[in-house]
């Protein structure tokens, strides 16, 4: 069987989120599986993350552009790029990536073009627009959600027959429950057993509403204790109200972790405050490791946690709703929670197991493969639709 090239192209890696992360994950699956993949970014160097693509097999290339999409040094290297290695799939996430690629489609003709979304809220005008306008240069516009797929279209962004619905997948061998990485973390942080742990791990900005999780928390036993990973604009900030309200020794910020899993092994439960989401893999993570979760009942996270029965949803932008969700975690008895843990698990096992993921993906890419025999510069014949019903949460 020929080894297929396919390009993932994503703004950069530089900074890792839940996107980056599934980007990686699945260049490296598809590695794995004998495609040469290569990781092109529009901007930065990679950092750890291009380091941690190399050892995985998986080639990375940056394009330096210093202005945007507007810099025509990038398009002009990537298309440079394009003719020299001939990808057989270019595959785009975020908006700018996907703009970008089916641009460059007009100069440098390709057999296949995919592009990603990976949440739930449009945002801008401009940016509907810029999908639906673009929409005829890319042969399969996917989804990582349900959420995520029907705000597509209620935009007007994509026609239905010509979306995917794809999740986000977590590798269930190497996210689970590790009892000695459990003791070794809260020793570490001098957490005791009949403690409460609360994790949570995510960029520091707006969109994660860390106010009010940290409000929430104000209001829990003195005894819980609060550990977040991560980094952002909103990490001053949010320090500042952590010492307002006198926290300082029960919330501690870890800055950004290239793990978290021990972190996420040592918690008794997971935390998350956003007021929107795609498919948030923090939680699939949390979900494989047996640990049950409170979130915002926002799209996306219903997806994942089943209310009442792998964790508690609470009312987004809302302090009092999310503290009672977390109390009622806590007070939940330990057997219990155990039994909450083990669900979770076994929904990320049937629904998000990476390995599925990856399988799902090859059979897409081989498919529109097969429909597209020939490089063109628009996208090809209507390939059969592809609507997968991988999800069952409440």
């Amino acid at each position: 069987m020929k080894h297929h090239h396919i390009a993932f192209l994503i703004p950069g890696i530089d900074k890792i989120g839940g996107a980056e992360r599934q980007v990686i994950n699945l260049a490296q699956g598809l590695a794995r599986r004998g495609w040469r993949a290569t990781m092109v970014v529009l901007t930065g160097n990679g950092g750890s993350a291009a380091r941690e693509l190399l050892r995985g097999g998986v080639d990375f290339v940056s394009l330096h552009m210093r202005k945007g999409i507007a810099d025509p040094r990038g398009w002009v290297a990537l298309r440079q790029w394009i003719q020299q290695e001939m990808p057989d799939v270019v595959h785009a996430h975020l908006p700018h990536a996907t703009w970008v690629a089916r641009g460059v489609r007009l100069m440098a003709p390709l057999r296949v073009v995919v592009d990603t979304v990976h949440t739930s809220v449009i945002g801008r005008p401009t940016r509907r627009l810029g999908y639906e306008v673009t929409g005829w240069l890319s042969d399969r516009m996917t989804a990582v959600s349900e959420a995520a797929a029907d705000a597509c279209v209620q935009a007007r962004m994509i026609r239905p027959e010509r979306l995917t619905v794809l999740p986000n997948g977590v590798d269930v061998e190497e996210w689970r429950p590790d009892a000695a990485a459990r003791a070794r973390m809260r020793r570490e942080l001098g957490v005791r057993d009949e403690e409460f742990l609360w994790f949570t791990a995510g960029r520091l900005e707006p969109v994660k509403d860390y106010p009010t999780m940290i409000l929430a928390f104000m209001g829990l036993a003195d005894s819980a204790q609060l550990v977040i990973a991560g980094a952002g604009s909103e990490a001053g900030p949010l320090r500042k109200l952590v010492d307002a309200l006198d926290l300082q020794n029960r919330v501690h910020f870890l800055g950004f972790q290239s793990d978290v899993r021990p972190w996420m092994q040592a918690a008794d439960g997971f935390v998350l405050s956003s007021l929107w989401e795609g498919l948030p893999v923090c939680l699939l993570e949390a979900g494989a490791c047996e640990v049950p979760c409170v979130a915002t009942r926002v799209p996306g996270t219903r997806e994942v946690v089943i209310d009442e029965a792998t964790g508690f949803l609470s009312r987004p932008d809302h302090p009092a709703s999310m503290r009672k969700a977390m109390m009622r975690l806590m007070r939940t008895p330990m057997d219990r929670r155990r039994a909450m843990g083990q669900l979770a698990r076994k929904r990320v096992i049937e629904l998000f197991n990476m390995e599925d993921v990856l399988e799902q993906w090859d059979g897409l890419y081989r498919n529109l493969l097969k429909t597209n025999s020939h490089p063109r510069r628009l996208a090809g014949r209507k390939s059969p639709v592809t609507i997968l019903p991988v999800f069952g949460g409440s």
